[in-house]
């Protein structure tokens, strides 16, 4: 069913979760709007994104190596306090999220960090891919920014689909995590490295000297 711009601004302004997440509860529920904040709070989503402003100074950081040696992560997550810095659950969080980086891959922690003129190559790219086709310029326009968007989920981290659990991106797991130990929560910064990408990287050099 179509869900009205409307709705979702209302549903949002209620229950201070992101536009996709008002979107998406009123979809699940038929566009009723009650279910749809409930679907919110059940998710920890409405309760999260009210602490998404408070500070977070405390946290881990830590690392994890995978694949006999092969792929290393070193991770910051950061928390309000040092009691929930402690506990299981903020503790397994983060072994998950350096377990997904270095399944996954990811680039940058979120879109803010991918410098302007990567994206402006991207989307260059996508336009001339379509230019052929012979649609209006307006149209080229949203297939690029469509494109750009897919580029975000495949190399920030906070888009990405989380490796455990398909059915929520790393932003979601982390708004749930916000809404379970009643703190805010931010994935930092990290660094990955893989067997042998530097040699790449050397052997380039020496191969244009």
């Amino acid at each position: 069913m179509e869900i009205s711009a409307g709705l979702v601004k209302e549903l949002r302004e209620k229950t201070g979760a992101g536009m996709m997440d008002c979107k998406k509860a009123l979809a699940e529920t038929s566009g009723d709007f009650e279910k749809a904040v409930e679907f919110l709070r059940k998710k920890g989503i409405a309760s999260a994104s009210k602490k998404a402003g408070r500070a977070t100074k405390e946290g881990a950081v830590t690392s994890y190596i995978h694949g006999e040696g092969r792929v290393g992560v070193l991770l910051e997550v950061n928390c309000e306090t040092d009691f929930v810095a402690r506990t299981e659950q903020f503790r397994a969080f983060v072994k998950d999220i350096a377990m997904h980086i270095a399944a996954a891959g990811p680039q940058w922690t979120n879109s803010d960090e991918v410098p302007a003129d990567i994206i402006a190559k991207e989307k260059e790219i996508a336009v001339a891919q379509m230019q052929a086709s012979g649609k209006p310029a307006a149209v080229l326009e949203k297939i690029a920014e469509g494109k750009i968007k897919k580029f975000y989920e495949d190399n920030c981290l906070v888009n990405q689909v989380f490796v455990k659990d398909p059915s929520k991106t790393i932003e979601q797991l982390t708004k749930e995590m916000i809404a379970t130990l009643g703190e805010n929560i931010a994935i930092r910064r990290f660094t990955r490295y893989a067997l042998g990408e530097g040699n790449k990287a050397e052997a380039a050099q020496e191969g244009n000297a």
